[in-house]
């Protein structure tokens, strides 16, 4: 079973036990799935778990896959997915694995960790979230691996890390009043770095008109390869979001990694042309997973998906690109990197 450490606050960190969370292009032991349970999110919730089968038939074809579904969807989620995906039954509240799953981490040793930030579903959102705030705590136990606990209300897709010392966050996400109300900025850069075992957090401003989860970076930017951050880029068609990106590309233009390497931005543009009229649909292409020689990217049925992947092709030239449908997921307010959780290898 995993041995439950505490953050920075009151023990040891992972950091000071010699762990880090390795970027996403690293190679992975396996990726981490939930399957869709809470109806509130899902207008179609039948068509959104076909979308789930989707993408976890996409990546599979790249690595293993592990799906946790609540006791009484388990029959189901198998019936619907693909035989070799696995299933096991994990009570949960909601579907977004990136944020109520771990941050793995990785030691020299090559020994697998965990940290586990407390979730309250962006901010109170939804009820109830105590099965997913438990989520994290119960991935660790069922791998039987080392778990360190922060005090910090964070989730997995409020960071990106390059896995050689930098996060990249939001400033509208992990200081919002409704997460951390009496940490300061410094606070929680202090307790990312602890549990992330990094050097460097670099902060853009977010996006505070994006109210499902109060601008999680990997809508925005993440880093793509050492010293490359993919960012999306502001348009006409972007109509009042247009200088709150312009604003998060100035603030990540000049700086530096923690390697001290200069931060090269790609640019991206989003599925503005995505017919839908919810105001929590996810158009981001930023939004997309890396895999064990792949990616898989979203696929909106519009022009915008050819001119997103034309960018994932250059930037990803050594990788195989496979777009899926994700209308029926992009309605719940995130995409294919919020619903999944990627468990590194050692």
């Amino acid at each position: 079973m995993s041995a439950e450490e505490s953050s920075s606050s009151t023990g040891t960190t992972p950091k000071q036990a010699g762990f880090r969370m390795p970027a996403e292009w690293q190679r992975h032991e396996r990726t981490w799935m939930m399957w869709p349970t809470r109806r509130q999110v899902w207008p179609d919730l039948q068509g959104t778990k076909r979308a789930y089968a989707a993408v976890a038939s996409a990546i599979r074809g790249f690595e293993p896959v592990t799906v946790a579904a609540c006791p009484g969807d388990v029959a189901e989620a198998r019936r619907m997915l693909d035989a070799d995906v696995d299933v096991i039954d994990i009570p949960i509240d909601d579907s977004w694995a990136r944020d109520a799953g771990p941050c793995f981490l990785v030691n020299r040793q090559g020994a697998l960790a965990g940290a586990n930030f407390e979730f309250n579903a962006w901010g109170g959102k939804y009820a109830p979230y105590d099965s997913d705030n438990g989520f994290s705590h119960a991935v660790l136990s069922h791998l039987g691996v080392r778990g360190f606990t922060s005090k910090l209300i964070a989730e997995g897709g409020g960071i990106s890390v390059d896995g050689e010392g930098t996060v990249l966050t939001t400033e509208s996400c992990f200081p919002n009043a409704n997460r951390n109300p009496h940490w300061s900025m410094d606070q929680i850069e202090a307790e990312l770095k602890a549990m992330l075992g990094a050097e460097k957090v670099i902060w853009l401003p977010g996006n505070r008109m994006e109210t499902e989860t109060d601008g999680h970076v990997d809508g925005i930017a993440v880093f793509a390869k050492p010293g490359v951050v993919l960012i999306e880029r502001p348009t006409v068609s972007n109509g009042p979001l247009q200088e709150i990106m312009q604003a998060n590309i100035d603030a990540i233009t000049g700086q530096t990694d923690a390697m001290g390497r200069p931060i090269e931005l790609v640019l991206i543009g989003e599925a503005n042309d995505a017919p839908s009229k919810s105001e929590r649909f996810c158009r981001s292409f930023v939004n997309s997973y890396l895999t064990n020689g792949g990616l898989v990217m979203p696929r909106y049925g519009t022009a915008s998906d050819a001119a997103a992947l034309a960018v994932f092709e250059e930037l990803f030239a050594d990788r195989r690109i496979v777009q899926v449908p994700i209308d029926a997921i992009a309605i719940g307010g995130g995409g294919i990197h919020c619903i999944t959780q990627q468990q590194p290898a050692v």
